[in-house]
C-alpha cells in the first residue's frame, strides 16, 4: 500500500479535504441538521463534543485518516468519513465513521463520497480490500453499503459499546479489488442517472 498522504478529493461538486479544527463550525451545523447526535446507534459527537470529536480524528493518524465532506461550491461542511484500521502490510482499510447533514442524506454525496474513497483506495494507494462496519440496528447503514455493492462477511457479536452503554452487534461488509470494477462501473452509473 502506498503512503497516505493527505489527499483532496473533488467530484461531483463534493470535496473531501482533511478533517481539521477549522472545521469545527461547520461540523456543528452538520450534526444539529437533524440532530444526529441522538442517533443511538451512530457516533455523530453532540455540538458541544465536535472539538474532541476532531482533536481525537487528528490524534489517530496514521490509524485514522478522516476527511471533512463539504460542497465544493460554497464550502459548507456536510458531513465527514474516514479511512481507517489501515493495515498497510495487509494492503487494507476500512471506510466509516461516515455521517451526513440530515438534509444531505440519501442524495449524490455519499455514493460521490464512495466513489471518491473506493478509487483512491484502490487505484491510487493499491489496496486488496476495503472493509466497511455498522451497527446490527443500523438499517440504513447497512442498505446503503450494500447499494454499493459490498459483500457481508460476518457479524462480530457482542463486538463494542454504543453510546448509551448498550452492546451492539457489528455487521462487517468488504469491497475486494477484483470486485472493484464492477462496483465502480456501477456507482458511476447510479450518479449519472440521478
Amino acid at each position: 500500500m502506498e503512503d497516505l498522504g493527505q489527499p483532496r478529493l473533488e467530484l461531483n461538486g463534493v470535496r473531501l479535504e482533511m478533517l481539521a479544527p477549522h472545521h469545527a463550525a461547520g461540523l456543528r451545523a452538520a450534526a444539529a441538521d437533524g440532530e444526529l447526535w441522538r442517533l443511538r446507534v451512530t457516533s455523530v459527537p453532540e455540538p458541544e463534543q465536535v472539538d474532541q470529536y476532531i482533536f481525537k480524528a487528528v490524534e489517530m493518524r496514521p490509524q485514522r485518516l478522516a476527511f471533512a465532506v463539504l460542497d465544493a461550491a460554497s464550502g459548507a461542511v456536510l458531513g465527514t468519513s474516514s479511512y481507517h484500521d489501515i493495515v498497510p502490510e495487509l494492503d487494507r482499510m476500512e471506510i466509516g465513521y461516515t455521517w451526513y447533514a440530515r438534509s444531505h442524506q440519501r442524495s449524490h454525496v455519499n455514493t460521490t463520497c464512495k466513489l471518491m474513497l473506493l478509487t483512491h483506495a484502490f487505484e491510487t494507494l493499491g489496496c486488496a480490500i476495503v472493509g466497511f462496519r455498522t451497527d446490527n440496528f443500523n438499517f440504513a447503514s447497512q442498505a446503503a453499503i450494500l447499494r454499493l455493492g459490498a459483500k457481508l462477511d460476518g457479524v462480530l457479536r457482542h463486538h463494542a459499546l454504543r453510546r448509551d452503554n448498550t452492546v451492539r452487534d457489528t455487521y462487517m461488509y468488504s469491497i475486494t479489488r477484483g470486485e472493484w470494477p464492477e462496483i465502480k462501473a456501477q456507482l458511476q452509473y447510479k450518479l449519472k442517472r440521478d
